[in-house]
């Protein structure tokens, strides 16, 4: 069962990255509370990589004890290690490289350095995701995992793009219709480059929480279509759920064209 979405606009691109960091450290701070490790899944895009660095730059971070939070990503793309496009270099960037974490714990996909294509890092991740719910089972056996072959996903953020894709899971190709996987290799998607590798959505909907981060006028049809119910083949975007939550915050421009019906008007509520 996934939760309805709920929406908390905020006035500017800054004030938006700013809500989205502080919400994530919160959030990071009350599940180690409970469980003593946490597991995030990074997005990039603008506003992804600029939350990134407001999380960095805030001085409540230090109340997080990053070197017990799992780093994963939702997508990447297909690339060589060090090329500046790719989400986790830009992640690292942003924060990686500027808190105490630990290397283990910081899952990344493939690069074309060690996979001659994308299907092959996608087959690697799922395996990596594999032996981390593993190993989550054999370190905590009240844990309750939506999914055998996955770990646990406290917090799962994800961009959208102007044609509503998440993650790298665009309108209509076989990426948001693919089923019984966890992780897709991309070939063909529509903005470059070409060649990702992405959690499916079936992957996504096993998170506890899933926020989406949609910033600027460009998105705000995206925005609209996908919380006025469209189908997710078509709007990606839409079919993105958590199991406990799932939250918008997207900014005034991003919310032009919002059903009013989902407005969270009290934006400066960071835990729940």
């Amino acid at each position: 069962m996934s939760a309805e979405p709920k929406v908390s606009i905020h006035p500017t691109q800054g004030s938006l990255a700013a809500a989205v960091a502080a919400r994530l450290i919160t959030r990071l701070v009350d599940v180690q509370s409970e469980r003593g490790t946490a597991t995030v899944v990074l997005t990039g895009g603008s506003i992804g990589t600029a939350a990134l660095e407001a999380v960095a730059e805030s001085p409540a971070h230090t109340a997080v004890d990053w070197a017990n939070v799992h780093f994963w990503w939702g997508d990447e793309r297909f690339l060589r290690a060090e090329d500046p496009e790719r989400n986790a270099v830009q992640a690292r960037t942003a924060l990686l490289d500027r808190i105490a974490v630990d290397p283990v714990k910081i899952h990344e996909f493939g690069t074309k350095d060690e996979f001659p294509d994308e299907d092959g890092a996608a087959v690697d991740y799922a395996e990596q995701l594999a032996a981390a719910a593993q190993a989550e089972r054999a370190a905590d056996e009240d844990l309750v995992q939506p999914d055998p072959r996955l770990p646990r996903f406290d917090v799962l953020l994800l961009g959208v793009g102007p044609d509503a894709h998440v993650a790298s899971l665009f309108p209509e190709l076989a990426g948001i219709r693919t089923r019984g996987a966890t992780t897709v290799g991309v070939a063909d998607a529509p903005k470059p480059p070409p060649q990702r590798v992405s959690l499916t959505l079936e992957a996504i909907n096993t998170a506890q929480e899933v926020w989406l981060s949609v910033s600027g006028s460009d998105k705000a049809g995206a925005v609209g279509l996908a919380l006025a119910g469209a189908g997710h083949v078509q709007v990606p975007a839409a079919g993105a759920r958590g199991l406990k939550k799932t939250l918008w915050l997207i900014d005034q421009d991003a919310a032009q064209k919002l059903p009013g019906r989902l407005i969270d008007h009290d934006d400066d509520e960071t835990s729940d």
